[in-house]
């Protein structure tokens, strides 16, 4: 079902008027039923919570002031999942790429981003698994990291199993 922009403007804002909130796919209540189906037209705000900082040989993600209490018992595990945003990428013209040769290698066969780690893709965020060495204020230090420094962190979770 496609919805217009304003209708699904004053839907989000009235179901934040009640307590409902805005969930990958699609908008929910407080019960948790969906509002509306996801369509290729359906945006999200994603907001950094700190950026990549790799200085001296050390890797360290460093969160926003604002986001320094979601590290508590971070430093409980081993290795964290850190969702980052390919931002040197961020172009409209690489976000319609949809098949690309593996590691830049022309001889491999073109291959679907979903199938690749390519930084090019229709969504540029990135995963790497870190191994955590300290969690220290708003700082987060890693083993390294597949990332630039100053990239843009959206999220850490930590790695489960």
């Amino acid at each position: 079902m496609r919805v217009s922009r304003r209708r699904f403007l004053v839907r989000t804002a009235s179901l934040a008027a009640a307590g409902g909130t805005l969930a990958a796919g699609s908008l929910q209540t407080k019960g948790g039923d969906a509002v509306d189906d996801v369509s290729p037209e359906t945006s999200y705000t994603v907001h950094p919570i700190g950026r990549v900082k790799k200085k001296g040989g050390k890797t360290r993600l460093v969160l926003f002031d604002r986001y320094a209490d979601g590290l508590k018992g971070l430093a409980d595990w081993s290795h964290v999942n850190v969702l980052w945003w390919f931002h040197k990428n961020d172009t409209p013209a690489k976000r319609g790429i949809l098949q690309v040769h593996p590691r830049g290698n022309r001889k491999t066969p073109l291959t679907g981003v979903f199938a690749t780690r390519a930084p090019v893709r229709p969504n540029l965020i990135a995963l790497t698994v870190c191994k955590i060495v300290s969690v220290e204020g708003t700082a987060v230090t890693v083993e390294s990291i597949d990332a630039f420094d100053g990239t843009p962190v959206l999220d850490l979770k930590p790695v489960i199993g």
